[in-house]
């Protein structure tokens, strides 16, 4: 998702009052910022994340994307089979500071929509990687995952972007 990220004062002095208490995580943590990241899963740059299991690939925004875009009001999202791209666009996410277009990590066949966003967008702030879900797809070329990041690597790649 090509975010339009931007700093308010507000983040930024919480930010200030993380990062004074940043000691107090254990080293091994993947949690910055209040954002979560978790093994087991690849990213995008662009902030979406992927879970490969069998023949199927789930696919939401980050804790991290859904941090910086605040609550979220509104999701669009696209019709059971049709296909995506990879950085190709198939929706997007309208919160009370921006609307982002969502962006698939992964090429493939859409087998099934999480219509509950529909009715509950919040699902996104609350649980982005379980119940936050957006699609499922087949993939069309497993490949492409490999060129995604890992856990650490996103999580340097946010760390380096928030700075």
């Amino acid at each position: 998702m090509a975010l339009r990220l931007w700093a308010s004062s507000t983040a930024n002095a919480l930010r200030i009052s993380v990062a004074s208490t940043a000691h107090l995580s254990p080293p091994s943590s993947l949690s910055r910022c209040f954002s979560t990241v978790l093994d087991g899963l690849k990213y995008a740059s662009s902030h979406e994340w992927v879970k490969h299991e069998g023949s199927v690939a789930t696919i939401g925004i980050t804790d991290h994307a859904q941090d910086h875009l605040g609550e979220v009001v509104f999701v669009d999202l696209p019709e059971p089979d049709g296909s995506v791209g990879q950085g190709k666009s198939f929706g997007a996410v309208e919160s009370v500071k921006a609307t982002s277009d969502i962006n698939s990590p992964i090429s493939g066949e859409i087998v099934e929509v999480n219509t509950q966003l529909t009715e509950t967008p919040g699902l996104i702030n609350k649980s982005p990687y379980e119940e936050g879900w957006m699609i499922k797809v087949k993939p069309s070329n497993p490949s492409e995952l490999e060129s995604l990041l890992g856990p650490k690597e996103y999580t340097k790649f946010c760390e380096e972007e928030d700075h």
